[in-house]
């Protein structure tokens, strides 16, 4: 390896937005965390929502059964409508249909059996 090229490779300390502190190494003097192994929920086994923002209080408001509320209104809206709208032509008086003359019968002609010889 060339010298002097690599940064210095040092002792630094770790500090964690829950208040946890480690010394580790690294190339930089201290670093912050926003979450680490004693707070993230995979390794601790609860669920911490860090909503500093609301935004999930804002999505929660603004979906909590908008969507599929308005559609069903919409949908019940549209077929009322179409109930209405239908109820609401006039209906046409059925067209009789012409009486067909009956035709006289005519009777069978008489069958004869077949010869055989």
């Amino acid at each position: 390896m060339r010298e002097s090229i690599h940064p210095a490779y040092g002792p630094s300390k770790v500090h964690c937005a829950c208040g946890a502190t480690w010394e580790t190494r690294s190339t930089t003097g201290e670093l912050h965390l926003d979450i680490c192994s004693a707070c993230h929920p995979f390794f601790t086994g609860k669920q911490k929502l860090m909503d500093t923002q609301g935004r999930i209080e804002r999505f929660r408001k603004k979906y909590e059964g908008g969507i599929a509320a308005k559609k069903e209104e919409a949908d019940k809206a549209a077929k009322a409508a179409a109930v209405a709208a239908k109820e609401a032509e006039p209906k046409a008086p059925k067209a009789e249909k012409p009486a067909k003359p009956k035709a006289d019968k005519k009777p069978k002609a008489e069958k004869k059996p077949d010869e055989k010889n």
